[in-house]
């Protein structure tokens, strides 16, 4: 019984450290993304080589947007374009970005 409530207790400090998620200001975010809208905000874009199509990404949930951005910055993900553009992003941004785009309704 005090190995779990020892286990239990640490659980709960190590949650508690963890840093809070920040906070996304849409409007910075929308400030922010409009150098991506060249990419992300056309319909029907493909890149021209290798040729890919561009995921539209309003309306995308912001915990994903999150993740898959903090994801480039890290080299976690790969995508040459994605990693410059994220690398230049503090959390802030990112959050701000990621409150912007899961605010916009989907393309269609």
């Amino acid at each position: 019984m005090k190995r779990i409530l020892l286990s239990a207790a640490s659980l709960v400090l190590a949650v508690a450290a963890l840093p809070a998620a920040a906070k996304g200001d849409a409007e910075k975010g929308k400030a922010l993304f409009y150098t991506c809208t060249g990419c992300h905000g056309i319909a029907d874009y493909k890149n021209a080589y290798p040729t890919y199509r561009v995921p539209k990404v309003g309306g995308q949930n912001e915990q994903y947007l999150v993740t898959a951005l903090t994801g480039y910055k890290n080299g976690e993900r790969k995508h040459p374009t994605m990693q410059a553009q994220a690398e230049s992003f503090s959390e802030q941004e990112i959050a701000d970005i990621a409150a912007y785009l899961s605010s916009l309704k989907p393309a269609k």
